[in-house]
């Protein structure tokens, strides 16, 4: 889960007045047209995150994570891991690639490409990598390297303040990178010389070590999406990014008005 992210500096309990940087697209226009132009509002956003706009104090590089833990099986790799007091760096370099909004039900598709992420935190680890047994507990970090991640955000449209909303209800995430370094201290009770050999041995063999810690990497992102964006989302009414969203009572069937 991500941990205190965002405070309303200005006590708004939503963004009144749309920020000149935000273009607002027409769902009905044709795709060639909206993605384009969808794609350039979302990216616009991750540009002004970073210094805010009024009324929503908002910092996401860097992120702190809460616990996170994962149990992976699979072939060569069985692995138990946790990650507390996570921090999450890079996320303000990322490049919105393809922005689309599914007409019938809203939901999101978005392509995005971070150049490096940087997890760090405190572990605790226990399994086997290639057949390399891991035991250890202390001071990590992790780094993917260009990260091209495709995200699927089931949404659901609400009306608050006179306004329609977002709300990402379910994210769906996948991934490929084309590199990553990491570093866990501490490996086998601190013996040194097994620390550092290990600690180079997963750097060299990246690829299939990559396979085991996606999991871990694959839950970040997807607490980040989940929560990051509903935070965004609730604060800024959709039809500043899309002018002709229909109201709750068009797609659903009834009227869901959150007062």
């Amino acid at each position: 889960m991500i941990n205190s992210l965002f405070g309303h500096s200005s006590g708004a309990e939503y963004l009144e007045t749309k920020p000149a940087f935000l273009r607002t697209c027409q769902r009905k226009s044709p795709d060639e047209v909206f993605v384009p132009c969808s794609t350039e509002t979302i990216q616009s956003l991750f540009q002004n995150l970073s210094t805010g706009f009024d009324g929503l104090d908002i910092k996401i590089d860097p992120i702190k994570l809460r616990e996170i833990k994962i149990f992976s099986s699979d072939g060569p790799v069985s692995l138990n891991t946790s990650l507390s007091n996570g921090v999450v760096k890079g996320l303000s370099n990322s490049i919105v690639v393809r922005s689309y909004i599914n007409p019938v039900d809203y939901s999101w598709d978005s392509n995005i490409r971070i150049p490096k992420l940087r997890l760090e935190g405190n572990y605790e680890m226990g399994g086997r990598i290639l057949l390399l047994p891991l035991q250890g507990r202390g001071k990590c970090w992790i780094e993917p390297q260009n990260l091209d991640i495709k995200i699927h955000a089931d949404a659901k449209v609400y009306e608050k303040f006179g306004h329609l909303f977002y709300n990402i209800t379910k994210a769906q995430i996948d991934f490929t990178m084309s590199g990553l370094r990491l570093q866990l201290d501490n490996l086998f009770n601190g013996i040194k010389l097994l620390e550092d050999s290990t600690n180079a041995f997963l750097n060299e063999n990246w690829r299939p070590v990559s396979d085991a810690f996606k999991p871990l990497i694959k839950k970040t992102i997807e607490d980040i999406v989940i929560e990051v964006i509903n935070k965004i989302f609730n604060f800024v009414p959709a039809e500043y990014l899309v002018s002709d969203i229909p109201h709750p009572s068009e797609l659903y069937k009834e009227s869901k008005k959150d007062n």
